[in-house]
């Protein structure tokens, strides 16, 4: 139930904002949210994370990224369900890495692409744009990490 409640809802999340970003950003269109600081933009990643492997086929690309998303998606699994239940924030942890995994797999089966949208700068200094699905992702594993820090010791 945790799992299908902390996945599906950050599957949900990131398909409901990639939606409302396709119908009203066009592509790479810029929209101030706070200057200096965050912006909005349409942007589409047929790369990994910043961007990596982008210059590859696109047909090749996609199907790497596809069998490496379902890989990834059956090892999160069995870790989430080998959790013990005294762990919750590790099975938390490993929910939000799904749900991020399945979100931007969404994206790529249906657009050989990932859309990203939110920006963070300061001057002209941006950090790659990411959505919804590479935030969990990044605190899922950050929970993970933080779990293999501590030697298992915090609930």
């Amino acid at each position: 139930m945790k799992l299908t409640l902390i996945a599906g809802g950050v599957v949900l999340l990131d398909q409901v904002s990639k939606a409302a970003v396709l119908r009203e950003l066009g592509l790479n269109q810029v929209t101030t949210v706070i200057k200096g600081f965050f912006n909005l933009v349409h942007v589409h990643n047929p790369g990994g994370a910043f961007g990596l492997m982008a210059g590859m086929s696109p047909v090749f690309r996609s199907a790497l990224f596809v069998v490496v998303s379902a890989v990834a998606i059956g090892v999160i699994l069995y870790f989430y369900h080998t959790t013990p239940a005294n762990r919750p924030w590790l099975a938390t942890g490993f929910a939000l890495i799904l749900g991020g995994a399945v979100g931007n797999m969404i994206d790529r089966v249906r657009m050989g692409a990932v859309v990203d949208f939110l920006d963070f700068y300061i001057g002209r200094w941006h950090w790659p744009a990411f959505n919804i699905a590479d935030s969990a992702i990044t605190i899922g594993v950050g929970i993970f990490l933080l779990h293999l820090v501590l030697k298992k010791t915090a609930p």
